[in-house]
């Protein structure tokens, strides 16, 4: 979650996921298709709107660091990170976590995401995305750095381990 986010960034970000979870799909099924575009784009634009208004959050800052560090692709290492700063976050922001899983239609946000992924056959390890090993101790530091003020739950243990999982494309934690 954006370090600035109010009741109207949470309702845009909810509705943003919903567009993305219908849109992407039907656009993967029918690459042609307009109405699948405009329900995509839908879900894009609502997302981005609720971002420039809440802010960069943990997740965005982390793959940053790791974009930055390792010239990693920007789309993938976002879709790879994600599930795993959502779980660990989850249990932080239960308010977050039930308005993500409701949007997703699953009992829980991890849950609806891996579900959404595996029918986008979305990418799950950093290695695939060309992540070395040993970046994994190598992005430690800097991440901490850049997400230090806005992920109090993110220890240098917890993170280890997250990127260590993202790295090799287990289930999230």
């Amino acid at each position: 979650m954006g370090p600035h986010a109010d009741p109207i960034d949470l309702a845009l970000a909810e509705e943003s996921i919903r567009g993305l979870c219908q849109g992407l799909p039907a656009v993967t099924a029918d690459p042609g298709g307009l109405a699948s575009h405009e329900q995509t784009l839908y879900g894009a634009y609502l997302a981005a709107v609720a971002f420039a208004s809440a802010g960069s959050g943990p997740h965005h800052k982390m793959c940053h660091v790791l974009g930055g560090l390792f010239d990693l692709p920007h789309a993938q290492t976002h879709a790879v990170v994600l599930p795993h700063v959502l779980a660990l976050n989850a249990p932080h922001t239960p308010e977050a976590e039930r308005r993500i899983a409701s949007a997703l239609t699953a009992h829980t946000a991890v849950e609806g995401l891996a579900a959404l992924y595996a029918r986008l056959d979305a990418p799950t390890a950093l290695r695939d995305c060309g992540m070395p090993e040993d970046g994994i101790a190598e992005a430690v530091e800097p991440i901490l750095a850049a997400v230090s003020s806005s992920a109090p739950a993110l220890t240098r243990d917890s993170l280890t381990a997250l990127l260590r999982a993202a790295w090799t494309g287990e289930s999230p934690r």
